[in-house]
């Protein structure tokens, strides 16, 4: 699994991210390639080589030209998302990224979320940052992201609503249950961007997890600080997940439940990273018809799960099993076919291909966008399939 890692001991800005991006292998012109799709022609992004405190990074700027608004709100901001020729999944975990923002703003300033205003010019520079990062991170093929433990800064900054203190409340709001930390160093290290970029892409948080490493970036915050201003970024496969492991085996019996509540109670839980949800109908007492839910997941998740379950469905009681299972080497590779980007889920045994199927999801997006059969995206999804196995040129 290709996975990364944000050690932020000088905190995280949405420039430091796509700077760190940069610096570790993305295009810079690809990227004002893929930005172009947002349609802000009064916004430029300028990437450039620098030292801080005698270490190489790039540092991004985004400038503004003739730009008169001082600030937009959430739908205006959402629309020009929504109106971008930028992929769907980017859009989506953009939008998310965004609200997250206006809901703890609204929270702390007592609005409606869709009141908030975003600043600096007019929240165009939110809007490359967040884009680009998640657009950044899915094309270096990043498929975990880990961060460590957060340097927010301390004293005081002045924003639109007056003199606050560091960390501002939205970007601790922001950072709610993660580790955070101050050096000492009177500056805003950890910015409301940065924050809700990190907290919404990343999985964990604290030490740093086992990596092979393959790329290192730096992105460089703009001040001169008495320690390096960087973000730094590591990349590289996790140790192999081939072999053997445990999991947890979770089931319930349930006849007395709404069917359609299953839709609801299998999204919340794979959003609890389980591993696996399954439902089999079965006869129950008195032939009563009723679904077996079976959950499968690691053991650290059994009392969230568990806690869930109880309190979600009609259930009166859980039984759990600990198992073994043979589970492969799996990562999501990326693939252009002739229609566009195409996820693929890889699996490998023993250090072979073994497995390689297209991501049904993006082959429906497509057959959407491009108005052609679903079954042709699927036909050329397998025969892009077939050349990267047979290690051709594509």
């Amino acid at each position: 699994m290709r996975i990364a890692y944000f050690d932020c001991f000088s905190g995280a800005s949405g420039d430091m991210i796509l700077g760190a991006l940069i610096d570790a292998g993305l295009s810079p012109q690809r990227l004002r390639e893929e930005l172009k799709k947002l349609r802000i022609p009064t916004v430029h992004l300028k990437a450039e080589k620098v030292l801080k405190r005698g270490l190489a990074a790039t540092q991004v700027t985004v400038q503004g030209r003739n730009e008169k608004r001082s600030h937009r709100n959430l739908k205006e901001i959402l629309r020009i998302v929504e109106q971008s020729g930028v992929e769907t999944d980017v859009k989506e975990k953009s939008r998310e990224i965004f609200e997250r923002i206006a809901s703890v703003e609204g929270k702390i300033h007592r609005m409606p979320k869709e009141e908030v205003h975003f600043h600096e010019l007019g929240g165009l520079d939110s809007i490359v940052d967040i884009v680009g990062s998640v657009w950044g991170i899915q094309q270096l093929g990043i498929e975990k992201i880990y961060v460590s433990k957060v340097n927010v800064g301390g004293g005081f900054v002045e924003c639109e609503h007056g003199i606050l203190p560091v960390p501002a409340p939205a970007t601790l709001s922001l950072m709610e249950g993660k580790p955070v930390y101050s050096s000492g160093v009177e500056r805003e290290l950890l910015t409301p961007t940065g924050a809700a970029i990190l907290t919404t892409l990343g999985s964990e948080f604290g030490l740093m997890p086992l990596i092979n490493v393959e790329r290192i970036g730096h992105g460089a915050g703009r001040d001169d600080l008495p320690h390096p201003n960087l973000l730094r970024l590591i990349i590289g496969t996790s140790e192999s997940t081939s072999g053997k492991e445990r999991v947890v085996v979770i089931e319930t019996n349930i006849d007395d439940m709404n069917p359609q509540f299953y839709d609801y109670v299998m999204e919340k839980l794979f959003a609890m990273e389980v591993l696996d949800v399954f439902i089999t109908p079965v006869l129950m007492k008195k032939n009563r018809p009723g679904h077996l839910l079976t959950v499968i997941c690691p053991s650290e998740k059994l009392p969230p799960v568990t806690t869930f379950l109880l309190r979600e469905t009609t259930t009166l009681g859980l039984r759990w099993h600990e198992e073994e299972r043979a589970k492969t080497d799996r990562e999501i590779l990326p693939l252009q076919t002739k229609y566009g980007r195409i996820r693929f889920k890889l699996a490998r045994w023993e250090g072979k291909v073994i497995n390689l199927s297209p991501e049904y999801e993006d082959c429906k997006r497509l057959a959407l966008e491009k108005r052609v059969p679903l079954k042709e995206i699927f036909e050329e999804a397998r025969k892009e399939a077939m050349t990267f196995r047979k290690g051709k040129p594509r």
